[in-house]
């Protein structure tokens, strides 16, 4: 095995997977961040600074555990659900996914994924928006969908790599940045800072 070439502060098993298809050899740094939007918040401030503070969180973490300054660059980010300026992270339960599922059916809504690498000296960000459409659902679909297990560590309450993938009827922008990891800008920020 590789060397380590950076850290990724995410516990998201889809991102890891993602960065493994990048070819990158990662370490996970588990780091806290409070999830909570701000009023004055446009949704696309909130997800950046959601990865903005992962990734700096997990910096502080590794710079307070290495003897050494770390110089491997962390990776944070995020993904937020939007639609009609309602912002739909995980869903607390059932019922909350169920409302979720709803507003979703039948229309468009916008996927934000916000990416961040950084390091001691300099951090980067890249927001990807992507539209998605999603057919109309039925209640019977939405709880049978429920029961899976795949919608409750989801934004939005869904997932386009599984089940979730059948419920939507068009995407324009960036299937992976769905899944939670935009591949091509991850990559162009990770090579940038990794100096490839």
């Amino acid at each position: 095995m590789s060397a380590v070439q950076l850290y990724l502060a995410s516990g998201s098993p889809r991102r890891q997977e993602l960065l493994t298809q990048l070819g990158y050899q990662f370490e996970r740094v588990v780091v806290d961040v409070e999830e909570c939007h701000q009023p004055s918040e446009t949704a696309e401030q909130y997800v950046q600074r959601l990865s903005r503070d992962k990734a700096t969180a997990g910096v502080k973490k590794i710079n307070a555990t290495k003897t050494a300054v770390a110089t491997m660059p962390v990776l944070g980010a995020d993904t937020i659900v939007v639609v009609d300026e309602t912002i739909l992270e995980k869903p607390k339960d059932f019922n909350d996914a169920q409302r979720m599922l709803n507003l979703l059916s039948g229309r468009q809504h916008q996927v934000m994924t916000s990416v961040t690498v950084a390091t001691v000296e300099r951090e980067e960000t890249q927001l990807v928006v992507t539209d998605v459409w999603f057919k109309t659902l039925s209640e019977k679909e939405i709880e049978k969908y429920w029961q899976s297990g795949e919608p409750q560590d989801k934004a939005g309450s869904y997932g386009i790599q599984g089940l979730g993938g059948k419920f939507i009827t068009r995407i324009e922008g960036s299937y992976y940045a769905v899944m939670g990891l935009p591949l091509v800008e991850t990559d162009v920020m990770v090579q940038n800072f990794l100096n490839l």
